[in-house]
């Protein structure tokens, strides 16, 4: 069985190249607005040289990480929603489109169970994705360091002792893809729901998913005055248990306004124990598993012919 799902995932990357594509296309705005921040702040060279001299001799180690850890969350913010929305269209059309298409006939000749199909379709959008994701972050945050170090020495400061000696690369990497692979269990409910969609409607799936999230909203909010479903749909983002509450006033020390260096690790602020005992997260799980398992068995039963 592992074989064949291992075979189905690689066949999900063959025929979605946005799996790859969208993270790769990503990286490529990024590393160009890192090199456009770059020519800008060389156009202000009194500026920059203050900046470069404080950040050598009045900035602390600290200071410096959480300007790098700064820059690490906003662009491994841009990757996770572009993750999220890849994720919503791959769904929608992962098994809609083998039906469109009949392709759906020549992968029931083969010694592929329906459940194996499906399930490898859940993997690709709750772990392939978010792993694809994390590695190209990975990359581009390598290659944007790289390129700020030339940029830097060639302005005549210690890239090593700014960059690469601050920069706190295993942590953010590590909480990077935790938080990544976290928001994808945490939103299976989602993915389950657009598996099952996608798997029941004949036309316009995306219309078709966000509809029922749309009216159902509005018709409890007239008849029942209240907003049980929204909360428990659109408020989901909001209520994942992973992060640990940050207190801003023991962020900084009192005394010296100096960033308390223990406040700078991400991962000192994740609980992973506490997502993992979370019965929300457990009862999403089961929720996703309900709606996989209505698509596997619409699949089969489906008459393509």
């Amino acid at each position: 069985m592992i074989g064949n799902q291992l075979a189905l995932i690689k066949r999900e990357l063959w025929e979605h190249r946005s799996i790859y594509v969208t993270p790769v296309a990503v990286a490529s705005i990024v590393t160009l607005g890192s090199l456009a921040m770059l020519m800008l702040a060389g156009g202000f060279a009194k500026e920059l040289d203050i900046a470069i001299f404080g950040a050598t001799n009045i900035a602390g180690d600290a200071e410096r990480q959480v300007v790098l850890t700064g820059y690490f969350i906003g662009t491994s913010g841009v990757f996770l929603l572009a993750a999220t929305v890849l994720t919503v269209f791959y769904t929608l059309d992962s098994l809609y489109a083998e039906r469109r298409d009949k392709s759906i006939l020549f992968w029931r000749s083969m010694p592929v169970t329906d459940a194996e199909a499906v399930i490898a379709k859940l993997v690709t959008a709750i772990v392939v994705i978010p792993l694809v994701t994390v590695a190209v972050v990975i990359v581009t945050h390598l290659v944007n360091l790289v390129i700020t170090s030339i940029w830097f020495s060639v302005k005549g400061a210690d890239a090593g002792h700014l960059i690469w000696g601050s920069v706190p690369l295993l942590d953010n990497w590590t909480a990077a893809l935790i938080v990544t692979l976290a928001s994808a269990i945490w939103m299976s409910p989602f993915v389950g729901w657009f598996l099952f969609v996608s798997s029941v409607t004949k036309r316009s799936p995306l219309l078709m998913a966000f509809m029922p999230l749309v009216l159902i909203p509005l018709l409890e909010l007239i008849f029942f005055r209240s907003s049980l479903f929204a909360d428990a749909v659109f408020g989901r983002n909001g209520m994942i248990p992973l992060f640990r509450g940050m207190d801003m006033e023991a962020f900084f020390d009192e005394e010296s306004m100096h960033i308390s260096e223990g406040a700078v690790s991400l991962l000192a602020h994740l609980d992973v124990v506490r997502f993992l005992t979370s019965p929300s997260m457990w009862g999403g799980v089961i929720v996703c598993a309900l709606f996989v398992m209505a698509a596997i068995y619409l699949r089969r039963y489906r008459d393509e012919s």
